[in-house]
């Protein structure tokens, strides 16, 4: 089985992953995560702590907590994530990207024409599509994020207490990845969200 906190778990020191490993210290067996640093011979020299898994578990019950125990904020906050969400993706859409292109196609038919030189143009017209190709890709990432945005929203309004216990499900459903600070955890959300743990 694969662990539900596998290549989410980041260093602040190093900016490795951590990997799960399972600790005999002193006769107490315990599952912890360690830096790959720490583990491994990466270049890096290495002084993060180790998160005990049941901590890991604690920090993530105290996000949604926090999410469910102040709503209006944090969706609030989600809803200013759709709209840049957004407006990013309008930056560069197809439909303007498209409308250049056709208008440099009959600068270059023009110019073949007239035989006259046209390489910058035909230069223009290839970075065009290429930039057409990622736009199509991004809007896809945007609806995407949207949708996982949207996701979070829903599930905050459909709960009604707090959560007591962890459920591994909404790590892989909401987590991006969790920052292992000496002091404390910032657990930045799919969403866009970030909460800092103490912890």
């Amino acid at each position: 089985m694969i662990a539900c906190f596998a290549q989410i778990v980041v260093c602040d020191d190093c900016g490795e992953m951590f990997r799960r490993i399972y600790w005999n210290n002193r006769g107490c067996k315990s599952i912890v995560w360690r830096c790959l640093s720490r583990l491994e011979p990466t270049g890096q020299e290495c002084y993060a702590r180790t998160a005990n898994e049941t901590l890991l578990e604690n920090v993530v019950v105290q996000v949604i907590n926090t999410l469910l125990g102040d709503k209006s904020t944090y969706q609030a906050q989600l809803q200013q994530n759709i709209a840049k969400v957004i407006r990013d993706a309008q930056k560069t859409t197809a439909d303007g990207i498209g409308e250049r292109l056709q208008k440099l196609q009959k600068e270059l038919f023009k110019k073949a024409n007239n035989k006259e030189a046209y390489d910058e143009i035909a230069d223009e017209i290839f970075k065009l599509r290429e930039q057409r190709q990622q736009s199509t890709i991004n809007t896809a990432a945007s609806d995407a994020q949207i949708a996982r945005i949207n996701d979070l929203q829903d599930y905050i309004k459909k709960q009604p207490a707090n959560l007591t216990e962890f459920d591994k499900t909404l790590v892989k459903r909401w987590l991006k990845q969790i920052i292992v600070w000496d002091d404390h955890f910032t657990v930045e959300l799919k969403s866009g969200l970030k909460i800092d743990i103490e912890g």
